[in-house]
């Protein structure tokens, strides 16, 4: 198939490129609307008990999950006649918008002790803004600018989970701006440096710009089908950017081999497909597959990632196979036009004895220490992973200076209020809700004695302690009652996402209750995502390393080396995770990653999309690594020779690749966003630790030690592998080129 491509695109490179142009635009152009298909959504899994218990809610009280809290301000005091006045008209005014519903403050609830602040010159107002995503996102910025400043006298600040998920879009979109500004140019230099020449550089970018814009579309079309988060765009866009990057450094680097060897410009790509060709091919299968695992997560936003990141890896390879090979076939020699930096070359057999090959002869010869040394690391970053706390994003995901995060930390000092944080308890159906008083109450109150319970507001009153602190209201009968179905609000006197609040939740539903109920709210989605994500979790990384375990052994045709590669990998993520906690749990460093909020626990994202990522790059690595390892195999029958030759003769390359994808991820840190600086350090910390510790030593320590062994395959499996697996054979090679790489091949085993 890619001699047939080869044979499609040389003797018309300029037809292809212009045709590849005009799709590229095309597509590009019709994802012009991608940016409004997007949401902060997806985080939810639908079958919950908790987003049941919402929909009732919202259907049959219209209530709802507060999404507004205004904190109103005034020297005078809260309880200032004058102030109160103020207050109750605010109020009013806020109430009478019909876009928002719900409403309640200090003033209108009787003087609410829980609403005021402890220094009695502040008060709160909570509501919920109606409408869809899109539509609260639009009608917060309204509310912003109206109640900001002074209003009715009194000094006001919005704040709350909408006006977050508005700042949380903005920050993002500033980010991914900011993002693209800092990692072309950074990029543009490395490259330069690797190949010296300023047309040869620009040519991986020029790859990576048309697989961008081709995935903009595909990204375009998953939004009609999943809640596309907008985590999505900027994680495809820095990873079909490294793996366009990658893929044509691999490409290139190979082509230039095959010119040393003697070929012309067409052999020499002819060759460079059938050996890179599957090699890029493979490994964007690998990683496909590796992020399809994803979808098996019933939840929007990683069902969107899954397909997206998963067509952002094929589209990067056919980028490469196509736009590469005909850009090469089209300039020729010009490739090297605009050196800036002048090298010698080695011909190809000289340069089988560089550093990686002696790197590798080290290792090979002192395997088990080097060994050790690398496990006791790795144990050491890994050691804090035993105490990850993971926590769902609320509005300390966002850089202090934001508002909803100021307003949200006045909040929690302040007023020691939780009362966003409440929990919904339904009891739907149960007859004739007059009739049913006494178990509202004895209900009520049971449920206001459990630990950490603040209070209980239902139809009969407000409860706290086991007691009754406030007696049934006009405004409690309309707002907790329907003629057959009540609910309860039980505000935690913990933080709701914590997990004492999560206990709170488990401790009423294990409560016995005189009617069947359902439990919602915020601590009760982190309660279900949670259970949802521990019974999911398995099938998806079982999915991810099955997938992976058999696409290398139809690339190595061996049982162990398949599973070597997985360990290693695991290896290395465990030791990406406890830096991760180190790091955004514990506080440390912040100096180097950027000042964020702690929250004493990650992003419960986090470690899933740096699994996720970190492994199939990972096995991208290993297939690029593996592939050429097996191809010098097979031309020498020797084991720590097709290790050395082939770590000589990719290391350098994955190096590089590491190095550029790593830079791509790591302007995250420049975040504002929390979760998304822990990506841009988690990311490129397992890439870097993979193409250095993982496969610079451990690798060639472990096939080292396994020996033959390390391409070992029962008989059946043997001949599975000849009819179904992937081989490659070198090319033929000009007398001279055979000659020198025997007398070096003679050097290194000696040397072993």
């Amino acid at each position: 198939m890619l001699d047939r491509l080869a044979s499609l695109i040389l003797p018309r490179p300029k037809k292809i490129l212009l045709a590849m142009l005009i799709i590229v635009l095309a597509v590009g152009g019709a994802s012009m609307g991608l940016a409004d298909r997007l949401t902060m959504g997806g985080y939810e899994n639908t079958d919950t008990e908790s987003h049941k218990t919402e929909k009732i809610l919202e259907k049959e009280f219209e209530q709802g999950r507060p999404n507004l809290s205004i904190v109103v301000s005034d020297p005078r005091g809260v309880d200032d006649p004058e102030v109160t006045k103020a207050g109750l008209k605010l109020t009013q005014g806020l109430a009478d918008n019909k876009h928002v519903a719900n409403v309640a403050s200090y003033w209108s609830m009787g003087k609410a002790p829980s609403l005021k602040g402890e220094s009695g010159q502040q008060a709160l107002i909570s509501g919920r803004i109606l409408g869809d995503f899109d539509e609260v996102n639009d009608r917060v910025q309204d509310l912003e600018d109206e109640y900001s400043g002074k209003v009715e006298g009194l000094k006001v600040e919005l704040g709350g989970t909408a006006l977050m998920n508005f700042e949380n879009v903005d920050q993002s979109a500033k980010d991914a701006s900011k993002a693209e500004t800092l990692v072309f140019p950074l990029v543009l230099v490395v490259l330069v440096i690797i190949f010296g020449s300023l047309v040869a550089a620009a040519l991986p970018l020029a790859v990576a710009l048309a697989t961008m814009l081709l995935v903009f579309g595909l990204l375009y079309l998953i939004t009609f089908a999943f809640d596309a988060n907008n985590l999505l765009t900027n994680v495809t866009t820095l990873l079909g950017l490294g793996l366009a990057i990658d893929y044509s450094l691999l490409f290139i680097t190979r082509y230039r081999e095959e010119l040393q060897r003697g070929f012309d410009t067409h052999d020499a790509i002819r060759a460079t497909m059938r050996q890179v060709g599957r090699t890029i091919t493979f490994s964007a299968v690998t990683l496909a597959i590796a992020l399809m695992s994803l979808v098996v997560m019933p939840f929007g936003m990683f069902q969107s990632i899954a397909v997206g990141g998963a067509a952002t890896s094929l589209v990067a390879a056919f980028g490469t196979l196509t736009i590469v090979p005909a850009l090469l076939a089209w300039a020729g020699p010009r490739i090297d036009k605009l050196r800036l930096i002048r090298r010698k070359p080695r011909p190809v057999a000289e340069s089988s004895e560089g550093g990686w090959h002696r790197m590798a002869l080290f290792v090979m010869r002192k395997p088990v220490p080097l060994v050790v040394a690398v496990l006791a690391l790795m144990t050491l970053l890994g050691s804090p992973v035993r105490d990850l706390n993971l926590r769902l994003p609320d509005e300390q995901i966002l850089p202090k200076s934001a508002q909803s995060a100021k307003v949200a930390k006045t909040v929690q000092e302040d007023f020691n209020n939780r009362e966003a944080q409440a929990m919904q308890v339904v009891a739907r159906d149960i007859g004739d809700v007059k009739a049913r008083d006494s178990d509202i109450t004895a209900y009520a109150t049971k449920l206001s004695a459990l630990p950490n319970v603040a209070r209980v507001d239902a139809l009969t009153g407000s409860y706290a302690k086991g007691e009754e602190i406030a007696p049934r209201t006009k405004l409690s009968e309309e707002t907790y009652g329907t003629d057959s179905s009540t609910y309860f609000s039980v505000v935690p006197a913990v933080d709701g996402l914590s997990p004492k609040g999560e206990d709170i939740v488990r401790d009423i539903r294990d409560a016995d209750s005189p009617f069947p109920v359902k439990v919602g709210g915020h601590p009760a989605i982190s309660v279900d995502t949670f259970d949802v994500l521990t019974d999911n979790l398995p099938l998806a990384l079982g999915i991810m390393a099955i997938g992976a375990y058999i696409l290398l052994f139809l690339l190595t045709g061996s049982l162990l080396l398949p599973l070597m590669a997985i360990v290693l990998s695991v290896l290395s993520l465990s030791a990406t995770f406890g830096s991760l906690v180190f790091v955004f749990q514990d506080g440390h460093m912040q100096w180097l990653v950027g000042d964020f909020i702690n929250t004493g626990a990650i992003n419960w994202t986090v470690p899933v999309l740096v699994g996720t990522l970190g492994f199939g790059l990972s096995m991208d690595y290993a297939v690029f690594i593996l592939s050429r390892v097996k191809e010098e195999y097979d031309r020498t029958g020797d084991n720590e020779l097709a290790v050395a030759t082939g770590l000589e003769r990719v290391g350098k390359v994955v190096t590089y690749a590491a190095i550029i994808l790593s830079l791509v991820f790591i302007v995250m840190l420049t975040s504002g966003i929390s979760y998304m600086k822990a990506l841009g350090l988690g990311v490129p910390l397992a890439i870097l630790l993979d193409a250095t510790l993982i496969r610079g030593i451990l690798l060639p320590a472990s096939m080292r030690l396994l020996g033959e062994k390390s391409w070992w395959a029962p008989g059946p499996m043997r001949k599975f592998h000849d009819r179904f697996g992937i081989s490659e054979s070198a090319p033929p090679v000009p007398p001279s080129s055979t000659a020198d790489e025997g007398n070096t091949s003679e050097r290194a085993v000696d040397r072993v």
